[in-house]
């Protein structure tokens, strides 16, 4: 289960995308980057943030570590931005934290080597999770102590937004043209062959066992969050077994707009929720 702690003090907004993260300092010594409940985007993109970090790390990705985090608003009082003040004072109580890594870079693909075992490891695992924006505009991954690092899964899961076709997202194919590092030759075949066999009803069960009940709660057509944890087990265990041979790489499509829906990245900003 995930560690939960209490944010002890707000630091600084991070202004890149669409959903205000800020750093947060915590109750256990810890600095984090705080994703918001009260954010436009809802509280789904907080259980594709859960359950893609923690399978991420289970596969033995790079991914940072995750936390819950107890937010009181008052802490967000000094802060001279209205916007911020407004999601910090919409977003009392639980909110997600993700270990913040300082000194880290954004990735460039000019700048930095990628294999290619680890770039297929990573476009697999994307594929998996239907990441519409790890792309060469936004390519959501960092430069740490010499390694490749993997941020901000928000946009994945579209399925969960519209669970009536959930069903049919499961076979979806991915399209990897424009995946930033499409252009490192990545060994699909060997990342599916040492990744889907570990993709495990057992291990599914046991990520989706991470996200809270409250933000489970009250999703339409289900009898409660155990009934959508198994479903969000259900799509990803079928996703799972096939989506290797299922993934294309053409040509990179030029300067056209990121596939990611705006609410969920770097679009116009919505207000924080009231």
């Amino acid at each position: 289960m995930l560690q939960e702690v209490v944010a002890t003090r707000y630091v600084t907004p991070l202004r890149e995308g669409g959903s205000l993260p800020g750093i947060v300092e915590a109750d256990d010594l810890g600095t984090y980057v705080m994703k918001f409940i009260g954010a436009g985007q809802g509280r789904k993109t907080l259980v594709a943030e859960i359950i893609c970090g923690r399978l991420g790390h289970r596969l033995g990705l790079r991914v940072p570590d995750l936390v819950l985090m107890q937010l009181d608003p008052v802490i967000g009082l000094s802060e001279p931005d209205e916007e911020v003040q407004d999601l910090i004072k919409a977003s009392g109580g639980l909110n997600l934290g993700m270990d913040y890594l300082p000194g880290s870079l954004g990735f460039d693909p000019l700048a930095f080597e990628v294999g290619a075992a680890e770039a297929g490891r990573v476009v697999w695992f994307d594929a998996l999770i239907n990441n519409v924006d790890r792309s060469w505009r936004n390519p959501n991954m960092l430069v740490w102590h010499g390694q490749l690092w993997l941020i901000d899964h928000g946009a994945t899961m579209i399925w969960h937004h519209n669970w009536r076709g959930a069903k049919v997202a499961a076979a979806k194919p991915y399209d990897a043209s424009d995946h930033v590092l499409a252009s490192f030759a990545p060994d699909i075949a060997a990342a599916a062959a040492e990744l889907a066999p570990r993709v495990t009803e057992e291990l599914l069960t046991e990520v989706v066992a991470d996200v809270p009940d409250a933000w489970l709660a009250d999703e339409p057509g289900f009898d409660g969050p155990d009934a959508l944890r198994r479903t969000y087990v259900e799509v990803l265990l079928e996703r799972a077994a096939s989506i290797g041979g299922r993934i294309t790489i053409g040509e990179r499509t030029g300067d056209t707009p990121s596939k990611a829906p705006d609410w969920l990245t770097g679009g116009p900003r919505r207000k924080a929720v009231k």
